[in-house]
């Protein structure tokens, strides 16, 4: 989730810059020190968009800088728990999918692509689903559910765990036709199951038929 927060903190201003425009000064330091980073409290820091207040510099002795309070916004990408976001594969492993999201990547492993069995295609960088046939490429366009977050402070990027197992998530075009379906109010139409879980199926039903009509040869005897 993108968020406009604003902070306050405290910056140095070197005395070499004494003289200059104190809000140009103030953003140039602020960019330096937040530009790029991730904080708990407020997600990855995109970019500064502006300078609400600088206070009185403060000297301290031995330093020939001076202190100021300063007031500004920051542009914030801060991933939520269960929360639902698009983006691209940037890159295919073995262990899973890359997700480019705003400033930083997710991973979804490849036990969360789908319900599917996945293979891994190394020489055309693919994931491969045995019974669906779906293909995940590097540059395909998905969408994923958020479901583990671990923010890293300062220059760690932290890490971000996806699924996209669930209905109407993965490559946008593979639930393009159910979503469809849903607005029109068909009943999406439900995967084909494994030929070998509908043979145990068909040998239970078939079962339960022939023990229900010896229960029903054995009832007309007795009544005879």
């Amino acid at each position: 989730m993108y968020k406009l927060v604003t902070v306050k903190d405290v910056i140095r201003i070197p005395p070499d810059r004494f003289g200059e425009d104190i809000e140009k000064v103030a953003m140039d330091m602020l960019n330096k020190d937040y530009g790029g980073i991730s904080d708990l409290d407020i997600g990855f820091v995109i970019s500064i968009v502006g300078v609400d207040q600088v206070g009185i510099g403060k000297l301290i002795p031995g330093d020939g800088g001076a202190y100021h309070e300063v007031i500004f916004k920051v542009l914030t990408f801060k991933p939520q728990p269960q929360e639902i976001v698009e983006g691209e594969v940037v890159e295919i492993v073995e262990f899973g999918a890359f997700i480019r999201l705003g400033p930083t990547d997710g991973l979804c492993h490849v036990s969360q692509v789908t319900d599917d069995f996945i293979s891994y295609n190394m020489k055309k960088s693919q994931l491969l689903a045995k019974e669906s046939k779906r293909i995940l490429s590097e540059g395909d366009k998905v969408r994923a559910r958020i479901i583990a977050i671990s923010l890293g402070e300062g220059s760690r990027r932290g890490k971000i765990g996806l699924t996209m197992r669930q209905p109407f998530l993965g490559r946008l075009d593979w639930f393009t036709k159910e979503e469809k379906e849903e607005k029109e109010g068909k009943e999406p139409k439900e995967q084909k199951e494994p030929k070998e879980l509908q043979e145990q199926k068909g040998e239970k039903r078939r079962k339960s038929k022939e023990a229900a009509k010896e229960a029903s040869e054995e009832t007309t005897e007795e009544a005879k």
